[in-house]
C-alpha cells in the first residue's frame, strides 16, 4: 500500500488553536508528519533557548555508557584516539566536535587548522590542514557510530552517523526511558535562588520571568540527578515591618483575637500604612519603635509580623500552585542572625573597612564600595546576601548557587561574587566549584513599550494574568466546541496546562538578557513558536498511536525501528540532539518514532514546568 501522509501543518482559523489535516489515518501504512521540520525546531528550540546567551555552563555533559547520551561526547571519544596516533607529538588535544550546519554530514570534526599551525615547521609529514584532516580520517578506529567521513576545505572531517546506531539509541531510550539521555554533572547539590517576592506587596509580572527561569533551572539540575534546594528569599525582614506592625495595630486592634485577618488586598494595606509613615510624624516614631521591638525579640511584634508574612505567603502560594512550582522559604529573617559573626569572618580576613561612617569592602575596579553595614548600624542586601552565601557553601554544602534576578541588579553580584572570592569561599577560576552565577533578565513590557501595567497604571497582579490566560483558552476550547465533548474538569485541566503553557513558553522562548513584549494573542496563537501549537503537536502524536491499536509499551520491547527515510532520519538525529542541550515493520517502525518524539517533547515540556495535552 502506498505510504499516506499526516500532516502537522496548522491551517486558518479564527481560533487561538492549532487546527490539524489528517489526510490519512491508514495504520498499515502510517507515515511520518510531513513537516517535520516544525518538531525538530522544537527540539531544538526548548532545549537550548532558556539559556541562550547565558554564562552558566551547559547543562549538557552527558552519560556516555553503552552508546547512550550525548552524540557530540561520544564522537570525542572516537576521535581522540584518532588524534593521539595522528600528531603523536601533540599531547592532551581535545576533540573539536560540532553538528554541521550544511548538507555535508551531521557532525564536523575541526581540529585540523588549529593542529597545523602548532606542528608547522615541525612534522613533514603534513603539508597543510587539509592533510592533517585526511590523516585524522585514516587513523580513525572503527565504530557502529560512523558510517562515512569526509574531507573538506581546509581539513574539515565531516562526519554522517549510522542510522542503524541512531535507531539503536532511541530504541534503547525507548526501553529504559527518557532518564538514560540525562546529563550527568559533576556536582551532587546546587541551590537555585528564585522568586524572592517581598512579604506584604504582591506578587506581579516583574516576578514572572524569575519564577519561570529558575524552575526551569530547577528542574534541569533534577533532570541531570543533581539535588537542588528552591530558595524563595523573600523580603521578610527590614524596617519596613515597623510601619506595617503599626497599622496592624490600628486598623485591627483585636488582630490577635481574629482567626483569619480581613486584609484582602496586601498592596493596599502597605501604601497605606506608607502613606501614614509619610505623614503622620506620630505614626512615624511608633513604626520605629516597632522595628526596635521586633528585632529586640518582643513576643507581641514578633506574632503580628508572623501573622502579616502568612497572609502573603497564602497569597503567594495561589501563583505557584497555578504555575506548578514549589519552592522552600529561607527569607532574609532566616539568615539575620548569621550576620555579625559573618562579618566577623570578613573582618578578620582585613576585607571590611571603615568609610564616612559605614563599613564597606572596597572591590577592585568599582568606584563605590560594597557597603555591609550602613551608618546607622543596620544591615543591608550585601550582608544578608553574603551571609547567605557563607550559610549555603558551609551548612548546606551546595556547589553550585544559581541567582536568578532582573538583569539591574548585576553590578551587585558581580561586587558580592568578587567579595566572597577574596574572603576565600570560592575559588578564582569561575570554572572550578564551588561556583556562584547570576543570571540576570529583562522587563516584561506591554504593547506601549513600557513596563507591563493595567489602564489604571497599577502593576499587573500576576494572579489575574494567569487567570486570564486559563480563561482565554477556554472560550477558544468552547468555540472549537469542546464543552460538548468533554467534560467541565477535563475542558478546565485543558485550559490551564495551554493557558499557563502559553506564558511560560513565551517568557522562555526569548532571549532573558533583553526586554521582551507581552501578548495574549501571539502566546495564544495556533501557528508558529508557540506553546499552543507544541501541545496540540504532541496530542496529535498520542492520538495517531492511540489509534493503532497496537500496544506500544510492547513495541518498545519487541519492536524494530528502521530510519530509512530521510525525514525519518532527520527527525530521530534531532531526538539524540535532545541529550546535548538537554503491525507490518515501516508501521512499528513508525509508531516507536512517534513515541520517541512523545516522550522527548514530554521531557522538554516538563524541563519548562509545562503541562502536556494528551487530547485534542
Amino acid at each position: 500500500m502506498k505510504s499516506s501522509c499526516l500532516l502537522l501543518t496548522p491551517v486558518s482559523s479564527s481560533s487561538h488553536f492549532l487546527s490539524l489535516h489528517c489526510l490519512s489515518l491508514s495504520y498499515s501504512s502510517t507515515s511520518l508528519p510531513s513537516s517535520v521540520d516544525q518538531l525538530i525546531g522544537f527540539l531544538r528550540r526548548t532545549t537550548k533557548r532558556v539559556i541562550s546567551g547565558s554564562r552558566i555552563q551547559a547543562l549538557s555533559t552527558m552519560a556516555t555508557e553503552d552508546g547512550v547520551g550525548n552524540v557530540k561526547q561520544l564522537l570525542a571519544k572516537v576521535f581522540e584516539k584518532s588524534l593521539r596516533v595522528t600528531v603523536p607529538s601533540e599531547e592532551d588535544v581535545e576533540p573539536l566536535i560540532a553538528p554541521c550546519a550544511g548538507n555535508f554530514g551531521d557532525y564536523q570534526c575541526n581540529n585540523a587548522m588549529s593542529l597545523f599551525s602548532k606542528i608547522k615547521g615541525k612534522n613533514v609529514e603534513y603539508k597543510n590542514p587539509r592533510s592533517i584532516g585526511e590523516g585524522i580520517v585514516k587513523n580513525l578506529p572503527e565504530s557502529e557510530m560512523i558510517e562515512s567521513c569526509s574531507v573538506a576545505g581546509p581539513g574539515f572531517v565531516n562526519v554522517v552517523l549510522s542510522k542503524t546506531w541512531l535507531a539503536k539509541s532511541i530504541r534503547k531510550m525507548l526501553a529504559e526511558g527518557i532518564q538514560t539521555w540525562a546529563p550527568k554533572l559533576p556536582i551532587n547539590r546546587a541551590v537555585v535562588d528564585f522568586s524572592s517576592p517581598n512579604i506584604a506587596k504582591e506578587m506581579h509580572v516583574g516576578h514572572l520571568r524569575s519564577t519561570i527561569i529558575g524552575d526551569t533551572l530547577a528542574r534541569m539540575l533534577e533532570f541531570s540527578g543533581v539535588e537542588v534546594l528552591r530558595r524563595n528569599h523573600v523580603g521578610d525582614w527590614g524596617t519596613q515591618f515597623g510601619m506595617l506592625i503599626e497599622f496592624l495595630f490600628e486598623q485591627f486592634p483585636q488582630w490577635e483575637n481574629e482567626t483569619e485577618l480581613p486584609i484582602k488586598d496586601l498592596e493596599g494595606f502597605y501604601k497605606q500604612s506608607k502613606k501614614r509613615f509619610d505623614e503622620d510624624p506620630d505614626f512615624k516614631e511608633r513604626a520605629q519603635k516597632a522595628v526596635v521591638s521586633l528585632q529586640g525579640g518582643d513576643p507581641k511584634y514578633h506574632k503580628a509580623w508572623a501573622t502579616i508574612c502568612e497572609i502573603s505567603r497564602r497569597e503567594f502560594q495561589k501563583v505557584y500552585v497555578r504555575l506548578g512550582v514549589h519552592l522552600e522559604e529561607k527569607g532574609e529573617s532566616f539568615y539575620n542572625p548569621y550576620i555579625p559573626d559573618v562579618l566577623k569572618i570578613l573582618n578578620s580576613r582585613g576585607l571590611i573597612e571603615e568609610s564616612e561612617g559605614a563599613q564597606v569592602i572596597f572591590i577592585e575596579g568599582k568606584q563605590i564600595p560594597l557597603i555591609v553595614v550602613k551608618r546607622d548600624g543596620g544591615f543591608n542586601y550585601a550582608s544578608t546576601d553574603l551571609t547567605a552565601l557563607w550559610y549555603r557553601l558551609n551548612e548546606e554544602k551546595a556547589e553550585w548557587i544559581i541567582y536568578v534576578t532582573d538583569v539591574g541588579q548585576r553590578e551587585h553580584f558581580e561586587m558580592f561574587f568578587h567579595a566572597a572570592k577574596s574572603a576565600g569561599w570560592l575559588p578564582s577560576d569561575d570554572n572550578k566549584y564551588p561556583k556562584v552565577n547570576h543570571v540576570g533578565f529583562g522587563l516584561v513590557l506591554g504593547e506601549d513599550g513600557k513596563r507591563f501595567r493595567t489602564r489604571s497604571s497599577e502593576v499587573v497582579r500576576l494572579v489575574d494574568l494567569l487567570d486570564e490566560a486559563k480563561n482565554r483558552s477556554k472560550e477558544a476550547l468552547i468555540e472549537r466546541g469542546k464543552d460538548k465533548e468533554w467534560s467541565e474538569e477535563q475542558l478546565s485541566q485543558t485550559a490551564e496546562a495551554v493557558g499557563y503553557g502559553a506564558v511560560k513558553y513565551a517568557d522562555l522562548k526569548n532571549n532573558r538578557l533583553t526586554n521582551y513584549t507581552f501578548n495574549f494573542d501571539q502566546m495564544l496563537n495556533d501557528k508558529g513558536n508557540t506553546a499552543v501549537y507544541l501541545l496540540y503537536a504532541h496530542a496529535r502524536i498520542c492520538s495517531i498511536i492511540r489509534k493503532s491499536g497496537k500496544d506500544i509499551e510492547e513495541l518498545k520491547k519487541n519492536g524494530e525501528l528502521i530510519l530509512d527515510c530521510p525525514e525519518e532520519r532527520a527527525l530521530g538525529l534531532h531526538l539524540l540532539h535532545f541529550s546535548e542541550v538537554v503491525g507490518s515493520p515501516e508501521e512499528t517502525s513508525r509508531l516507536l518514532l512517534c513515541e520517541a518524539t512523545a516522550v522527548v517533547m514530554r521531557k522538554c515540556f516538563d524541563l519548562l514546568g509545562i503541562t502536556p495535552v494528551y487530547q485534542i
